[in-house]
């Protein structure tokens, strides 16, 4: 009796713990995700809230038919496909650099990682002030080279790829400081069995440093893909979207429906497909994960 008493204490004491953080996600993430899904099959106005109507699938009927849905689809894939493999490249080699001991190596880190820590909103109107066509820093240091001033923002092809390496750039830091404590855990005696062995440093680093690297490289490709289909704050403030939509993004998609054009029905509805798409997204990569160990 005494044990099932401590039991009961130790249960309603851990109850009491979670149930502030429980009343907190389900007023501000489960419920609000439940009234998006209701939303989603209404037409719900800003202006008019008590005028919505229940209209089934038309919604998502409109999504299939409107080319500016597909363009930021693919504007948010290819960002990922670019995004991914550039940012997660630069933190393993910022790593390895800063790993290496030498005279302002802490100096190298605290550079590395200063971009991870400022506002997104506070480096985009930077770089689009670098970036400008006519008086832009990068374009200047271009024509001094003797090479042409470059559109960049203003391009419709070099508009998502500049985005792309701009966040790459600023976002880097925080893989770096993942992959940094993964290189100090590879034990010095495996380096050192190699170098018998007759491995030099790129031999080293394919056959002993990414293998041991391994699990932390999954890991971040994950979050980092996930995190990468969240992109909106760059393309809002540096382009709005454009070129001719060109830099676009679902979330953005989503903002400029639910927001400007105050149709909170539609908003809805893009939101339901998107949050389905990333679980399933999810769910592939732990399936892949389980399937790696």
């Amino acid at each position: 009796m005494r044990i099932l008493k401590k039991i009961d204490k130790e249960s309603i004491a851990g109850l009491g713990f979670l149930t502030p953080a429980i009343i907190l996600i389900s007023l501000f993430v489960i419920g609000p995700m439940l009234i998006a899904f209701s939303y989603g099959f209404t037409d719900y106005h800003l202006l008019r809230p008590h005028a919505k109507q229940f209209i089934g699938l038309d919604n998502f009927k409109y999504m299939l038919e409107d080319p500016i849905m597909f363009k930021s689809f693919i504007n948010t894939t290819l960002f990922v496909v670019l995004v991914v493999p550039l940012q997660l490249s630069m933190a393993l080699g910022f790593a390895l650099i800063i790993n290496k001991k030498f005279k302002g190596s802490i100096i190298s880190k605290l550079a590395f990682f200063s971009p991870a820590v400022l506002s997104l909103v506070v480096i985009s109107i930077l770089w689009s002030i670098l970036l400008n066509p006519n008086s832009g820093l990068l374009n200047q240091f271009l024509e001094l080279l003797g090479f042409e001033k470059q559109p960049f923002l203003h391009s419709v092809t070099q508009a998502m790829p500049t985005i792309a390496f701009i966040s790459a750039w600023s976002g880097c830091g925080y893989q770096m400081l993942i992959f940094l404590s993964g290189l100090k855990n590879i034990p010095n005696e495996l380096y050192e069995a190699a170098k018998i062995d007759g491995a030099n440093r790129f031999q080293s680093f394919i056959y002993v440093t990414l293998p041991c690297l391994k699990p932390i490289t999954v890991f971040l490709v994950v979050t980092t893909i996930i995190g990468a289909f969240k992109l909106i704050v760059q393309p809002m403030v540096m382009t709005g979207g454009g070129p001719d939509n060109a830099t676009m993004t679902i979330l953005q998609y989503i903002y400029e429906y639910g927001f400007r054009h105050r149709n909170t029905g539609y908003s809805s509805a893009v939101t339901i497909v998107f949050v389905v798409m990333l679980v399933i997204l999810s769910l592939i990569f732990k399936k892949f994960i389980h399937e790696e160990d």
